[in-house]
């Protein structure tokens, strides 16, 4: 207990607990007013305190929700190349089935919006080799494209085929 002068009246001043204190202001005629207040310690957050968390909640917050918009955008990214690649194989397979190729470009459009075009072309051989290889190399280039213009995403894929060659009184007979 600790007795002060105050400007016009003493104060009484009793420790309860560490911050906080009971001052009783003695007024004249005995009247007395208690009064509890904290130390600075103690006191609650000011409004800067809490404007900055709410800021600081607020960026983080953000930033939580872009990463999570990303990993979606990704994902639908590498779904959209994995058909891509998909549509690319069977392509290629389609065109290496059969024993016979013919030089030439075809394009077309799957069901889900994915559009293709293929391209065929025979490899040139040397003049020396020529006569004595029993065989043509062709290559085989599919693309994939699909999404809007401007927005457009793509992928390619290349493959060799060695095939009999076709001789010249074969070519235009159909069996």
């Amino acid at each position: 207990m600790m007795v002060c002068l105050g400007k016009f009246r003493p104060v009484v001043i009793w420790r309860c607990a560490p911050g906080i204190s009971i001052k009783w202001m003695v007024g004249p005629v005995s009247r007395i007013a208690p009064k509890i207040t904290e130390t600075s310690s103690s006191r609650g957050f000011t409004l800067m305190e809490v404007l900055v968390a709410i800021s600081v909640l607020a960026i983080c917050l953000v930033v939580i929700l872009q990463l999570f918009s990303g990993g979606l955008k990704a994902g639908k990214l590498s779904d959209d190349y994995t058909r891509g690649v998909f549509h690319a194989t069977e392509k290629i397979e389609e065109i290496l089935f059969p024993d016979v190729l013919e030089e030439g470009t075809t394009e077309g459009e799957f069901e889900d919006g994915f559009r293709w075009r293929a391209d065929i072309t025979r490899l040139e051989q040397r003049e020396e080799e020529a006569g004595r290889l029993p065989f043509d190399t062709f290559t085989i280039t599919v693309k994939i494209s699909w999404g809007t213009v401007g927005h457009e995403k793509h992928f390619k894929i290349d493959t060799l085929k060695v095939a009999e060659k076709i001789k010249p009184g074969d070519a235009g007979s159909g069996g």
